[in-house]
């Protein structure tokens, strides 16, 4: 059966385009898409994102359980309210997958998953939780809003007290804190600054409303899609998935290969590296016309690869991608186009940064 946020209504009353988004009926767009990624680049957008799961972790071990349990090193959480992003992944260094931990204090972690892996995480959480004593609580009361564009910030805080406002204004990148019976952490999958918002779900249509009186309009699916690559965020299930280690994901950076912590799927990524991480991930922009779509073949020097993202960026006016290829030099990349094969600039990610688009760096 699909399931409903408690915006849905919302999303239809603003003449939402609804889709079915790995079991969830959302909106992917609210009349134009492009428009919707535009709104976000330059000014302040918002998403309904309360299809993803927030689970809370108590107990004494919490802080034993989450180095044992994340590829990242969660002691580089030492102040509550910070956020880590890291891979949760199998004895094979697969990645089950990616989510963000906000430590609230040293008996209590809250983490965010994604929502088509659900059921999943739920069960490996609890599997793996058992040795710690650590309880695991799904916490589907709760709703989330992202606010997100160069004016996200201000927007949001002229809806809070004084004292709210000065608090949501102070919060460092990655922080987030209660504020105004809300929790507020500045992050987000836009690649523009803002904040995720989680609200109880009888305040989330008001929160909603709110934000749409004062200048944040919706933005769908879609947009949220095209702006998260064009800033180099991965996605879950298409950049990568059980089959694929965060070192051929591009997220060799979330791995803290520290002495004495022994995490799952460590064993894996050592031997990756001792013997050579076998696949790349890399960035790819097309000068001609056209798409570049998930699952075109790539051919490089190295080997055959496919694209994993691809999609015409608005900000950008080209198509770009994230492909994997095998590791070596690559050559000059080129993708099948129906029997065509069109050459590709191979760049550095992001795509785009603070609004703006980067150089094309050839590697």
């Amino acid at each position: 059966m699909i399931q409903h946020t408690v915006l849905n209504a919302s999303h239809r009353a603003l003449g939402a385009k609804m889709v079915d988004f790995g079991g969830w009926d959302m909106p992917i767009h609210y009349g134009s898409q492009i428009e919707e990624h535009h709104q976000v680049r330059r000014d302040a957008g918002m998403f309904d994102v309360s299809h993803m799961t927030v689970v809370d972790l108590h107990g004494a071990n919490v802080r034993p359980f989450l180095r044992h349990l994340l590829a990242n090193n969660i002691d580089k959480l030492k102040v509550p309210g910070k956020a880590l992003y890291s891979c949760m992944l199998n004895a094979n260094g697969g990645v089950i997958d990616d989510l963000i931990a906000y430590f609230r204090d040293e008996t209590w972690f809250r983490l965010v998953v994604n929502a088509a892996t659900r059921n999943k995480d739920m069960a490996w959480l609890n599997a793996q939780a058992a040795a710690f004593a650590v309880d695991v609580k799904e916490r589907p009361e709760l709703a989330m809003i992202a606010v997100q564009g160069p004016n996200a910030r201000a927007r949001m805080a002229s809806l809070l007290s004084p004292q709210g406002a000065a608090a949501a204004s102070a919060l460092g990148k990655f922080v987030g804190a209660d504020i105004d019976g809300l929790f507020i952490a500045r992050t987000g999958y836009t690649g523009e600054d803002g904040y995720e918002v989680i609200v109880p779900e009888a305040d989330a249509v008001a929160l909603w409303e709110r934000l749409l009186a004062v200048g944040v309009k919706p933005a769908g699916l879609g947009a949220r899609d095209t702006l998260r690559l064009e800033a180099g965020m991965a996605l879950y299930g298409q950049d990568m998935d059980e089959t694929v280690s965060p070192l051929e994901a591009g997220l060799a950076w979330t791995v803290s290969l520290d002495a004495e912590r022994d995490f799952s799927g460590r064993a894996a990524l050592e031997q990756q590296i001792a013997q050579g991480v076998p696949r790349q991930m890399i960035g790819l922009v097309m000068d001609a016309k056209g798409v570049l779509r998930h699952g075109q073949h790539l051919l490089s020097a190295a080997g055959d690869g496919e694209i994993l993202s691809g999609t015409f960026a608005p900000t950008l006016g080209l198509a770009i991608a994230m492909g994997r290829i095998p590791a070596g030099d690559p050559g000059v990349v080129r993708v099948d186009i129906r029997g065509r094969e069109v050459p590709l600039r191979l760049v550095r990610m992001p795509f785009v940064r603070d609004g703006k688009a980067q150089p094309g760096v050839l590697l």
